[in-house]
């Protein structure tokens, strides 16, 4: 039996331009089957709207306090999320 979709909206705050972390996002959240979309903010920080099963989800949010080798993540919001997504995509800055 599959789990119930989860949407979350994320933002991650500390090092987490100019260290890949977008790009890592992605390729994390393809391994895993998840759905949505990530992007640079101007005040620093990255957005990101994940969806998919929620264990799967669940592993790409663990994976977002951590972020790729370089990123120094001090903390994630996180809150509901809403939309429909068929892909994972980098978008542009906000």
């Amino acid at each position: 039996m599959r789990d119930e979709v989860k949407t979350l909206h994320l933002v991650m705050h500390g090092r987490v331009q100019g260290v890949w972390y977008r790009d890592s996002m992605w390729r994390e959240a393809e391994k895993l089957g998840v759905n949505g979309w990530c992007r640079n903010c101007s005040d620093g920080t990255v957005e990101a709207m994940v969806q998919g099963e929620a264990a799967a989800v669940e592993a790409l949010l663990a994976w977002a306090h951590r972020g790729p080798e370089l990123a120094q993540v001090s903390r994630v919001d996180v809150a509901e999320g809403s939309g429909s997504f068929e892909d994972f995509a980098i978008r542009s800055d906000a």
